[in-house]
Formats: C-alpha cells, sequence, structure tokens
C-alpha cells in the first residue's frame, strides 16, 4: 500500500489526505523524502555542467519538494495536536534535519557551484528577483558555515545537531509542564469568576477527567482566573505554577537546557567570525546591530516603565482598602488592573466578552479583508487533522487564492500562544503553487466561544500574517510570504490589529451571543477608549523579555542564564509587581529554535512601522482607502522578502517611520 504521504494528493486543492495518514506513516516517509532530497542536492552538487542560475539556484529552489510535504503536515499536528507518539517522532526527526542541513551547507562542491554564479552575477541578466534569491542563497551558504574548513567544519555540524535536539526538548519539556499541571477548584471556589470563566474551567475539568472544574495554564483561561478570582490565595498558587513553567526540577526543567543553547550559540557565531551570537543574528535584519536594538528598547522603557509605577501606585491603594496589607504582587496586578478599568471605564470584561463571538471575530477579519484587497472566503467540507479545525476557500474574482485553515480552540496537545504556519507555501516555480495558511490559536471552548479583547486582538494578528502568505506573489518560494526578516515579519500582522479597533467593524461584527444586539455605542467607545488601558504593565513585561533576550545574546554566554536574567532585571528597576512576559524556562520564542534569538525585540520594531504604516490609511481619508490598501498589498503583502525590509516599507510609506509613532499608539508619548 503506498504511503499517503509520499503518494500524489487527489484532493481538493491537493490538501494533505488527513482522513488516510496516520502516525505510523511518518517515519518512512520521512526516511524515504530525506533520501530523496539527498540524492537531489548530490545531483546539482555533481553536475558535470557549468554553474548557471538554473542549473544550480533554480535547480536547489525545485528541491525536496517531497520532504516539505512530509514535514508540513509532521509538524502542523505534532504542534497543535501532540501525542506522545508525535513527540518521540520529533526526538528522533530533528537532529537527522538538522544533520541533513549541515550536511548541505557543507556541501563543498555545491557551494563552489553557488559562488561561481554568485561571482558571474554581473555577466547573467538576471531579474531583480533572481538577484535577490542569488544573494540570499550564497549568504545563507556563508552564515551556515559553507567556507569553514577541517576541524572547523565538523564542529559547526556538531553544534547544528545539538542545538536541534535542544530546541525539541526545550518545547517539550514546556508542553508537558503546561499539560499537566491543574488546580482543582471547589463550587465555592468560583465565587466572583464570570460565568465564561466558570465555563471554561469546567470543560477544562472535563478534558482533564478532573471530576471538577480546574484551572489550567493556558493562556485563555488562567490570564482571566487571575483577573477575576478574589481568592488572593488561588491567584498566588496558580501564578505560581504559571511563571515555574520549565523551572520545576526534574526531567522537564529547561534551565541547564538555555545555558548549553547560549553557549553553543556563541561557539557557533565565533566560528563564522562574529564577536557574539546577536552581531551574527542581527547583520541581516533591518535593526542590523546590537546597539540599534537597545536603543530602541530603551527608548520605550523608561516611559513604560513610569506609567507602570504610577500604576502600581493606584492599585496597591486599591489592595489595601480591601484589607490585604503589604506589598502588590505579581498575581495581584490583574486583579486589581481589571477592578479599576471597570471603575474608571465603566468596562466590564464579563459583560463585554458575549459581543466578542468567535465566529463573528472571524466574520470581521474576513469581511475587513473582502473590504482592503477583494477576497471571499467560502467554507470547505474537507478532512482536516482535528474536529475543532475548519477550512475556507480563498478567492478574488472567481479565482482560486488560497486555502485557509483555522484551529481556534486550546487542548491538552496543543502548545500554547498562537501561531501562523504555511503548509505549503506561495510560488510560481518550478510551477504555479497556491498556498495552504493555517492559523493556530488556544481560545476557550464554548457555546458559543467567547473572546476576551485580548484574544480578539490575537485572532486579527494571525490573520495579518496569514494574508501576508495568502496575497504573496513572487515566483520563487524561498521569498515568497513572510520570509522577510524577523523584525519585519511582524509588520503585517501587528497592523491587522487595528481594523479590529475601526468603530464600524465593531459596530457591525460585535453582536450579543444571545440577543445578536449590536454592542451599544456606549459600551464601544469605552472599548476604544480603554485600548491603551494598562499600558505601563504590557510595555514593561515585553519589553523587560526583549531586553533580557538581548543580554543573552550581546556578550559572553552567561553560565547562568537564571543569575544573568536577575542582574539584567536589577540593572533595569524592574517594578516588582511585573514579571517578564517570558522568563527564561518557559522563553520558547528564544530557546525553541534560533527564530526569536536575539530577536524577541522585533515585535516592537514591527509596531514602530505598523503605527506609522496604520497612519497612512488614516491620512488619505480612512482605514478602507482603496489606493492605501493597494499600495500595502503591492509593496508589503505580495511581495514577500523580494526586496529588503527597509526598502519595501520606503516604497509603501516614502520614507522610514520614527518611534513616536510607537510611543503615541500605546499612549506613552510625553
Amino acid at each position: 500500500m503506498t504511503n499517503p504521504l509520499l503518494s500524489h494528493w487527489d484532493t481538493p486543492f491537493a490538501l494533505a489526505p488527513f482522513d488516510k495518514i496516520s502516525d505510523e506513516d511518518f517515519a518512512p516517509a520521512f526516511a524515504e523524502a530525506l533520501e530523496t532530497h539527498k540524492a537531489e542536492i548530490a545531483a546539482i552538487a555533481d553536475n558535470a555542467a557549468a554553474p548557471t542560475f538554473a542549473n544550480t539556484i533554480e535547480a536547489m529552489e525545485a528541491a525536496g519538494s517531497g520532504l516539505d510535504k512530509v514535514l508540513s503536515v509532521f509538524f502542523s499536528v505534532a504542534g497543535a495536536d501532540s501525542t506522545p507518539a508525535r513527540e518521540a517522532l520529533q526526538r528522533e526527526f530533528s537532529p537527522k534535519l538538522a544533520a541533513h542541513g549541515a550536511e548541505i551547507s557543507a556541501n563543498k562542491a555545491l557551494f563552489g557551484r553557488i559562488k561561481a554564479v554568485w561571482d558571474a552575477r554581473e555577466t547573467l541578466d538576471l531579474t531583480e528577483e533572481q538577484q535577490r534569491v542569488l544573494m540570499l542563497t550564497h549568504r545563507g551558504f556563508v552564515r551556515g558555515g559553507a567556507a569553514l574548513e577541517g576541524a572547523d567544519d565538523t564542529r559547526m555540524k556538531e553544534i547544528k545537531s545539538r542545538l536541534a535536539v535542544l530546541g525539541t526538548d526545550f518545547t517539550q519539556n514546556l508542553l508537558a509542564d503546561e499539560r499537566d499541571w491543574y488546580m482543582t477548584l471547589a463550587e465555592d471556589d468560583l465565587e466572583g469568576l464570570p460565568g465564561f470563566v466558570v465555563d471554561a474551567a469546567r470543560a477544562a475539568g472535563e478534558e482533564k477527567d478532573a471530576g471538577g472544574p480546574v484551572v489550567t495554564l493556558s493562556r485563555s483561561l488562567i490570564v482571566p482566573f487571575l483577573q477575576f478570582s478574589p481568592r488572593r490565595d488561588l491567584r498566588e498558587k496558580a501564578f505560581a505554577a504559571w511563571a515555574a513553567r520549565g523551572a520545576n526540577g526534574g526531567e522537564t526543567d529547561n534551565r541547564e537546557i538555555a545555558a548549553e543553547i547560549l553557549l553553543l550559540r556563541q561557539e557557533r557565531a565565533a566560528l563564522l567570525g562574529y564577536g557574539s551570537f546577536a552581531d551574527y543574528k542581527l547583520e541581516t535584519e533591518m535593526a542590523k546591530t546590537p546597539d540599534a536594538v537597545r536603543d530602541l528598547l530603551m527608548a520605550v522603557w523608561e516611559p513604560a516603565k513610569a506609567r507602570a509605577e504610577a500604576d502600581a501606585a493606584v492599585l496597591t491603594e486599591m489592595m489595601h482598602a480591601d484589607g490585604v496589607n503589604g506589598d502588590l504582587a505579581p498575581w495581584d496586578w490583574r486583579y486589581y488592573a481589571e477592578k479599576r478599568r471597570k471603575a474608571e471605564h465603566d468596562l466590564d470584561e464579563a459583560a463585554l466578552k458575549p459581543y466578542l463571538q468567535l465566529d463573528r471575530m472571524i466574520e470581521a477579519s474576513f469581511a475587513c479583508a473582502t473590504r482592503l484587497f477583494g477576497l471571499s472566503f467560502e467554507p470547505l467540507d474537507v478532512p482536516l487533522y482535528h474536529e475543532d479545525c475548519r477550512a475556507w476557500d480563498v478567492t478574488r474574482n472567481g479565482a482560486h487564492v488560497a486555502v485557509f485553515i483555522g484551529d481556534y480552540f486550546a487542548r491538552g496537545g496543543k502548545r500554547s500562544g498562537a501561531w501562523c504556519s504555511a503548509m505549503r507555501g506561495q510560488a510560481k516555480f518550478p510551477e504555479v503553487q497556491a498556498p495552504v495558511v493555517i492559523n493556530v490559536c488556544n481560545f476557550a471552548k464554548g457555546d458559543p466561544a467567547l473572546l476576551s479583547y485580548d484574544d480578539a486582538r490575537t485572532l486579527f494578528h494571525e490573520f495579518g500574517h496569514a494574508l501576508h502568505q495568502m496575497l504573496s506573489n513572487v515566483t520563487y518560494e524561498s521569498i515568497s510570504g513572510t520570509s522577510v526578516a524577523r523584525d519585519f515579519v511582524e509588520l503585517p500582522s501587528q497592523l491587522y490589529e487595528h481594523w479590529l479597533e475601526v468603530p464600524e467593524v465593531l459596530a457591525e461584527y460585535a453582536t450579543h451571543a444571545e440577543t445578536g444586539a449590536p454592542m451599544p455605542e456606549e459600551m464601544l467607545n469605552k472599548v476604544l477608549g480603554a485600548a491603551n488601558f494598562d499600558q505601563g504593565f504590557a510595555t514593561v513585561e515585553y519589553v523587560a523579555s526583549a531586553l533580557v533576550d538581548l543580554a543573552f545574546h550581546e556578550g559572553a554566554a552567561p553560565s547562568d542564564p537564571m543569575a544573568k536574567q536577575a542582574e539584567v532585571l536589577a540593572e533595569l528597576g524592574m517594578p516588582a509587581a511585573i514579571t517578564m512576559r517570558h522568563a527564561t524556562p518557559h522563553f520558547a520564542h528564544v530557546f525553541a529554535g534560533d527564530g526569536y534569538s536575539s530577536g524577541y525585540y522585533s515585535y516592537m520594531w514591527s509596531e514602530v512601522m505598523d503605527a506609522d504604516a496604520f497612519e497612512a490609511f488614516e491620512e488619505a481619508g480612512g482605514a478602507f482607502d482603496a489606493d492605501t490598501a493597494k499600495a500595502l498589498e503591492t509593496h508589503i503583502l505580495s511581495a514577500g522578502g523580494s526586496v529588503e525590509a527597509d526598502e519595501l516599507y520606503k516604497r509603501f510609506r516614502g520614507r522610514l517611520p520614527d518611534v513616536e509613532a510607537l510611543l503615541k499608539g500605546r499612549g506613552l508619548a510625553a
């Protein structure tokens, strides 16, 4: 019987036949596809013909499609619907993939051909996009260690392989801590909690077979519990478990893993001739240097810290008025901030939430894309990897553009957070290929499912990433969609969040779950008026994480990352009642892989641009200005990584932005 992962997918839009794929198919499919890709690379490297763009660079673009097919399915289900069997496969695949990548980047014959094409580039009459692909390919090989020889070459392969194992271990340890911990709640422990939190706790208890309601470490449940539970003892217990993820001792402890990762990254950078890993990593980003990153973060840190300290004084007074003496603690902040928000803005999240139905917010995100970019969304009835997933056919003027898949609900086997990935990227070479894009979130289930305002922003954020993938219009997949500088990739996602705050969007799609009535204008005004509420807290917890990440990578790797984290926070004067958004043992952005290592700042770098970019719409006459939307698609959403990020932004806006737009957007401007 043919392995469904290796066969031709005769399905609608050539989607993976999830109903025919079992866990037993992954290992043999991976092994065969890996050998096929090795043979394809060998054929390119050993080609007797003189190196050309077509027989070297384009041949590499075309190679590996079978392996991509297998891995796109596997990593989609491993991240969003993990099982012990899939975790074991991940541990098996990761070092093999790292070794394979290291073999390719260390293939001297292959690099010789790439270098020959690179050296002859001025004579080749290449398009702008081809020049870009050639430059990125050559640069990637050099940065991957292709020019290393002897012992250095061998050591680089060992480092890459070990980092792949450590990244997988870090991720799985974190998932285990998040999956295994829960706090049972007696019926009287539910007092003071709004209905949506009680419903989520009961649903979580059913999933855990706990015999009653529970609080888990899913952000969609623990954050509202910390916001609303009047029981300080239970808040403290829940917060302690949340803060301790990855640092509980035993087999799932991530602290030694983080230390080893940092040492290996430093060694990797040194082998390539860089002073630090941050120097190496930031060279290809918009920021370019650690100093530029620090300048941005510190420009925001001081006003944010001042705001947070002023807010802490107010919240402490509220706590003392409740008869609780002593200092405001991290498990108190969200509870008193929620009470303050209700008092100052008369905005009650429990009253707001019925107006933010998941299905209606999905409709809103689609409707904005229809008005801005002419896209239409029709539900698809196709097999997917989990019963919670949904799919849509995305079209424009009747022509197929993409398949969009949404996987919205939290469950035990899903890693925390929210993300967007392409199971298939857009390309026109070696054949036209429409993207298949997934948004994965961790919202609480309900009937109907209701979102917090923060959840709704997350939904719009991830759909912004999806639009970047779906509207991509380049020739080569290696530069399509979100294949851009890390500090540019968050621009489309963060920019799209702005449309959630457009009054006419909320007026139409924020309708009550029971009555169907639109959100009252008074509540709508309160929502928009409170948009920057508690920005001191939000900015401090984020910037502290970004500065710790930078400190880990811009000098000698710390032998004790937890001590280094404490040192950085002490130097910053971190407010005592606020913790890092992601402390080191659960900082998956930085330690699950290289993606955001010394790059967690990139959300803020992109926010400087997104605040400025939305101003372009407002200056042109409104959020749905057709000419500005067309410029956004032409110069940013469709362009992928075909041009340097700062040049793309200048083509859209005519100039680069400055930090004032961000401070104004967050309500932190002087």
